[in-house]
């Protein structure tokens, strides 16, 4: 299964995801998993499975258990913990195999569990009820599953399937409180909040102000987040044992393994506690962008407004320039004919539904190869950054200008385009001035049609003569 297909199409929903994934390593190595308010003492720290078998499915539940259960092992290998607890390690149990059934499959099993049953509560017609009442059931789920293999593998402990059948106050604050998380939990996550901050993260590949450097820049934060860590680890680890030295304390090679593991559960807390901060500080940085890309995208159409479009080919002049050879794009102007005499003739809404149907039609023939924007009233330009064939940009043209021909029913809709290729690294005044020129041409050809300017190999372009030009009548 692919890492897309895991995670969705939806960067929010796999930012949540590692979040959750964190959430366990925290709550797997501090105080976090466990509530201690006397003569209550509830362990919680299978939460963030419930969370994900939630808000995504079986295997997402799956792998939060997966970690959970191998931050069992790691706190289970320490010396000093108890018998009971010894057991979930390889290392200390004495019988490996049965300890990571215990420790892992036990937690996959129940995670396999826990996604299908929240999976056929989202699909049931009273869906928030049946979330409830999946919630109330899974920590009784888990400790029927974990003591039926304590059973099983470890009877000398004497813990069975009987034991998970016991009901205490412990309990009963567990089922409340897992109901009461996942419920509050879904109604967040489902609300319009999160929903539109899902959709500006989501649509932020689309922002051509969002830039690359910044996914390499939170990336080295990252790593110096981690370098930090790992050196503080170490200092404390050495500090310590020269501590306990300092006050007698003859540090055996156990303790100073205990010291070391104690060392690196700090450290692997520390990472994920690192991990939650960038994913926030990406999240802020696309979302808080996104807004600013919304504001210039034109409200009537849905394309760039002219500042943005603008910006987005100068980025595309350094993104496609190559040392290596000619690369070459192309630049079109798209003039609505006559757009005055529509405007007086049918009213501005007409005219209104003239420039969304040109843009929404620029849109589906060019979108594949480069972008659209509106750059004056009645003035549209599209930049291709892919290679494409004169052949092909003029079918596009010619589809284009066919399909616009009946937005009107009363009056035969047409444009006057002008096509520059160039070649890679150009600058936009120069794209500006030289494609004016063209789509000049094309209007003193009697409009409703196109003029077209290729490239030589040498990377020159030169005016391809009137039969570029196609008219409609």
């Amino acid at each position: 299964m692919s890492i897309k297909k895991l995670w969705g199409d939806s960067c929010f929903d796999r930012y949540f995801f590692l979040v959750l994934i964190a959430i366990q390593i925290l709550m797997s190595f501090t105080f976090l998993g466990h509530i201690h308010i006397p003569p209550i003492s509830v362990t919680i720290a299978c939460l963030p499975i419930l969370a994900a078998g939630c808000l995504f499915g079986p295997m997402q539940a799956v792998i939060v258990a997966i970690v959970f259960g191998i931050a069992g092992i790691f706190k289970a290998s320490a010396s000093y913990v108890l018998p009971a607890d010894a057991v979930f390690s390889p290392f200390s149990s004495g019988a490996p195999v049965n300890s990571l059934v215990l420790s892992i499959g036990t937690r996959v099993l129940f995670g396999c569990l826990v996604g299908v049953a929240f999976q056929c509560a989202r699909k049931c017609r009273h869906s928030r009820v049946w979330i409830g009442l999946t919630a109330a059931a899974t920590p009784k789920i888990h400790s029927l599953i974990v003591n039926t293999a304590f059973g099983l593998l470890f009877p000398a402990h004497g813990r069975t399937f009987q034991t998970a059948l016991r009901w205490r106050l412990n309990d009963m604050v567990f089922v409340l409180f897992c109901v009461v998380v996942i419920e509050l939990l879904w109604t967040v996550y489902q609300g319009d909040f999160v929903q539109r901050t899902r959709m500006c993260i989501d649509q932020s590949f689309n922002n051509p102000y969002t830039s690359k450097k910044s996914s390499l820049f939170f990336l080295g934060f990252e790593l110096f987040l981690v370098c930090m860590s790992v050196f503080t680890a170490i200092y404390f680890s050495q500090r310590e044992s020269y501590m306990l030295e300092r006050h007698g304390v003859a540090v055996s090679s156990t303790i100073s393994s205990d010291l070391l593991l104690l060392q690196i559960q700090f450290l692997i807390a520390s990472l994920a506690m690192n991990v939650i901060t960038v994913i926030l500080l990406t999240s802020t940085y696309k979302y808080m962008s996104y807004k600013e890309y919304l504001v210039e995208i034109d409200a009537l159409t849905g394309v760039m407004g002219r500042r943005m479009f603008l910006y987005y080919c100068d980025k595309a002049q350094k993104t496609n320039a190559s040392a290596d050879c000619v690369r070459t794009g192309w630049f079109l102007f798209v003039d609505v004919d006559y757009f005055k005499d529509i405007n007086d003739t049918f009213g501005h809404s007409a005219g209104d539904t003239v420039l969304r149907e040109i843009a929404q039609h620029l849109q589906h023939l060019f979108t594949d190869a480069g972008k659209v924007g509106r750059i004056g009233g009645d003035e549209f330009a599209v930049i291709l950054e892919e290679p494409l064939a004169q052949q092909e940009v003029e079918r596009r043209l010619k589809q284009f200008l066919e399909n616009i021909s009946g937005i009107l029913p009363a009056w035969t809709v047409s444009c006057s385009i002008g096509a520059y290729q160039f070649a890679f690294p150009q600058t936009v005044k120069r794209l500006l001035e030289d494609t004016d020129v063209i789509l000049y041409q094309a209007k003193k050809n009697g409009r409703a049609g196109y003029v077209m300017r290729a490239c030589d190999s040498d990377g020159t372009s030169a005016l391809t003569g009137s039969g570029s030009s196609t008219i409609f009548p």
